[in-house]
Order: C-alpha cells, then sequence, then structure tokens
C-alpha cells in the first residue's frame, strides 16, 4: 500500500517541471517566428561568426600553434561567412589544416545562404516548413510562391554541390601533376572548388594565384566556377528548367544575363587595354598570357577576390573600372555583393527611359513597376552612403590615399576580396570597420530590398502634386 501511495505523489511533483520546459520552449519558439526575417538572418549570421571566430582561435587554427589575435581570427570569420575573401593574415602560411577547414566550411555556409541551410534541416528533420520559415527562405532564394520552396531549396544544394564537384575535379588531377602530394591535391582542389564557387576567393597556398597567371588549367575552371556562382540561384534554376527555351526565361534571368556579359566585355577590354603596356602586370607577358589574364580579371569584381596579378600594381584607370565593377557585383540571390547587376540595370533603364521621354521602364516586352525602381534606387542610395562613410572614417584612421581606401571599403561592402596590399597593415579600429563593412555589404542590400518591398503600400489618400526644379 505505501509503494502504491507513494509513486503517483513522485510523478505529481515532478510532472510541472518538464510541462514548464516545454511550455518555456515553445514561448521561444512563438517568439521566434513573430521575429521578421531581417532579424532572423542577422541573429543567426552573428551566431555563427561568433562561433567561427572562437575555432579560429584556437592554438590547432595556426601553423605554429600559437593561436590568433582576437581581432584577426574575428575579421577572418567575418570574411568567411560573408564569402569575402579579405584577409588580415596570410590565408596560405598562417592557418593550418584545421584553420583551413574550419574556413572552408564558413564559406560553404554563407554562401548557401544560412537560411537556406536551417530549411534543409528542418525538411530532413522534421520533413515539412513552417510557414515562418518559408517566407524567409523565399526572401533567401527568391522562389516566385512559398508553395516552391522546399524543391527549390533541394534544387539549390544539388545545384551548387554539382558545381563545386564539377570544379573539384577539374583542379585536383592538375594540382597532383603540379607536383602537389595526393592529399594535398584533395585538399586544395575541394578547397578552390569551395572558395571560388561561392565567390570567397580565399587562397589556400602560400605562392597565392599570382603562380597560375596565364594558366589554362586553373583560370578557367576557377573563373567559370566564379561566374555561374555570381549569377543568382533564381537565375540558375530558370536556365536549368528551361534551357532549351530561352523565350521563356524570367525578364530577372534576361536581365541578369544580358547585363553580366555587358560588363564582362566592358571589364575584359579595360583591363586588357590598360594593363597592355603595364610592366608591372602584364607589359612583359606574351598575348595568350594577356588575354587570359585580363579575362580572368573581368569576372573576379563580381565578387570572386582571385587575382593572378598584383592588383597593388594596377594603373589608377584599372583600379577605378574595378571600383565600378566591384560596387556593382553579382546577380541577386547569389553568392556575390554589392548592389547587384539587376539593380544597376534598372537604374540605367530609367535613366534611358527618362531620356526618351517614357513614361515606363521597358525591357524585353515587359513594363518594370515604378516601385521596383524606387527599391533600386533605395539600393542604392544606402549602399553609396555605407561606403561613403567606411571610406571616411578609414581615411582618418590611416594615412593611405583615398584611391587605396576607397578600393579597399568597396571591396569589403561588394565581399570582392580584391586588395592593394594594405589590410594587414590596418590598425585594430580599421580592421573592425572593414568587418563591419563586409557585414553590412552581405546582409545589407538583400534586407534592405526585402524590407523596401515589403513596406510598399498604397495610399487612399494623396497630397496635391506640385513640381520641384531638377537640375
Amino acid at each position: 500500500m505505501t509503494e502504491r501511495g507513494t509513486r503517483p505523489t513522485r510523478r505529481r511533483l515532478s510532472g510541472p517541471a518538464p510541462r514548464a520546459r516545454r511550455q518555456g520552449l515553445r514561448d521561444h519558439a512563438r517568439s521566434l517566428s513573430k521575429a521578421t526575417p531581417a532579424r532572423i538572418a542577422l541573429g543567426v549570421f552573428t551566431l555563427l561568426i561568433g562561433v567561427f571566430t572562437a575555432l579560429l582561435s584556437l592554438p590547432i587554427a595556426t601553423r605554429d600553434g600559437q593561436g590568433t589575435d582576437l581581432i584577426d581570427a574575428l575579421f577572418t570569420a567575418v570574411s568567411a561567412i560573408c564569402v569575402t575573401g579579405l584577409v588580415t593574415v596570410d590565408t596560405g602560411t598562417h592557418w593550418s589544416t584545421f584553420g583551413l577547414t574550419v574556413i572552408m566550411v564558413a564559406v560553404k555556409l554563407g554562401g548557401l545562404g544560412l537560411m537556406t541551410v536551417a530549411s534543409l534541416l528542418s525538411i530532413s528533420v522534421m520533413h515539412r516548413l513552417g510557414l515562418a520559415q518559408r517566407v524567409i527562405t523565399a526572401q533567401e532564394t527568391r522562389a516566385e510562391r512559398l508553395a516552391e520552396v522546399g524543391g527549390v531549396l533541394r534544387v539549390i544544394l544539388i545545384t551548387s554541390t554539382a558545381f563545386e564537384i564539377a570544379t573539384f575535379v577539374a583542379l585536383t588531377p592538375y594540382m597532383f601533376v603540379t607536383e602537389h602530394g595526393v592529399g594535398e591535391s584533395l585538399f586544395l582542389g575541394l578547397f578552390y572548388a569551395i572558395s571560388a564557387f561561392n565567390n570567397a576567393g580565399f587562397v589556400p597556398e602560400a605562392a597565392g594565384t599570382a603562380q597560375y597567371l596565364g594558366d589554362p588549367f586553373f583560370s578557367i575552371p576557377i573563373g567559370l566556377a566564379v561566374l555561374v556562382g555570381s549569377l543568382g540561384f533564381p537565375v540558375i534554376l530558370v536556365v536549368v528548367r528551361k534551357l532549351r527555351t530561352p523565350r521563356r526565361w524570367s525578364v530577372h534571368a534576361k536581365l541578369t544575363l544580358t547585363t553580366t556579359a555587358l560588363l564582362l566585355v566592358v571589364g575584359f577590354g579595360g583591363y586588357l587595354t590598360m594593363e597592355w603596356s603595364n610592366p608591372a602586370t602584364l607589359g612583359n607577358q606574351d598575348v595568350g598570357t594577356k588575354v587570359l589574364a585580363a579575362g580572368f580579371a573581368a569576372i573576379m569584381p563580381r565578387s570572386g577576390g582571385f587575382a593572378t596579378v598584383d592588383v597593388g600594381q594596377l594603373t589608377t584607370e584599372s583600379r577605378l573600372l574595378t571600383d565600378l565593377l566591384m560596387f556593382i557585383g553579382g546577380g541577386s540571390g547569389s553568392t556575390a555583393g554589392g548592389i547587384r547587376v539587376t539593380t544597376f540595370a534598372l537604374l540605367m533603364l530609367s535613366i534611358w527611359a527618362e531620356i526618351r521621354g517614357n513614361p515606363d521602364v521597358e525591357v524585353f516586352g515587359r513594363r518594370i513597376p515604378h516601385d521596383t525602381i524606387r527599391q533600386a534606387i533605395g539600393v542604392l542610395v544606402m549602399s553609396a552612403t555605407i561606403v561613403f562613410a567606411a571610406t571616411f572614417v578609414l581615411l582618418r584612421m590611416t594615412p593611405y590615399s583615398l584611391d587605396q581606401v576607397l578600393f579597399e571599403s568597396l571591396s569589403a561592402f561588394g565581399t570582392v576580396g580584391l586588395s592593394t596590399g594594405i589590410t594587414p597593415s590596418l590598425p585594430t579600429e580599421a580592421k573592425a570597420v572593414l568587418a563591419l563593412c563586409m557585414y553590412v555589404g552581405r546582409l545589407g542590400p538583400m534586407t534592405l530590398g526585402a524590407a523596401l518591398a515589403v513596406r510598399s503600400r498604397v495610399r487612399m489618400i494623396q497630397y496635391p502634386e506640385e513640381r520641384p526644379i531638377v537640375g
């Protein structure tokens, strides 16, 4: 009797605690579901930056086992998560195999998209997606309908992995032929494949990529991986699904591909012309090397960040051209940064329509809504303001010239990774400014564009119209 009487009592005493814990978890999940997608994205990015900073701070992450200063570990973690490639310590000589692996994982997570990764995990564990997660992931993947998110996620993962594997297969045998060991060749091939497709620009070799100047077996696979990664998953999905019917491609895909092609032609012609006689870069090379190096250089400002010539030795005109290409960046929903090529294209089309006196912006037989043009203007102005502020602060903190500081600021904001060589010698405060610029550059335009789209509304009452003088 005693045992039977005491058992219920124990269950009653221990019952409220699990219920309270379950209720607490429900409340926490409910609060997360009410959070805006922008806040969740910022929170997840910040959390992962903290995790990878801690991992890179460990002594095992460095070759000498002495550990890394907090600011350098933080800067590298931000650069990897934001798929930038700017570094304050030499990647090939400072980090151990463990440290390079940490960087590679961070690049993969940052490039694929943290919301995409979280949703894929949700699919694999729960076999379903909640509405809040679908909205977040739709913003990250640019899915046209919420019902398509699950399928889009799977296609994104398969497509990105397929391109990385193709690059890995193309590079690994070449690494082995160039006197690298089997294990080293496999690691370098994988690292370069992930770094290239995700537009990160991290280089795991001490000799850097200058050793591959004019080398087609390195330049072509890396260049193609960077180019495809910079187009954006929405474009890749449309092309893959409707490869044989280009007329059915979306306006976004057509606009991205057309603008990217034009920018590549401008970049190639510009670099080839302005560096042809520069003895510090291409002046002493043969014609084939010059052509290949100019093509490679034209792709990298998309957000690739690899360089086979010393960026610090480029002519002033080439640096200015690179500044413009880095600010424009790659495609929306891609691993690239910048204001994005569609934003640039819409602004140019808007100016052309204004010059011709057309009331609407039209392209490929479609009319672009006015609120989309306003969003593009908002992204442009906010992005230019961020770059200006970062450049101004860095000029106050460092002794470097305007063109050097502006180049670094644009490279950080555009998550490009190209550098004139001044990043390692910056003071701690300036490194923190560049890290913040990378962080804002990775999340800012995407979050701002989504916020402007969500805040679009119809007003029932309007003020009388009056035109101020323009120009």
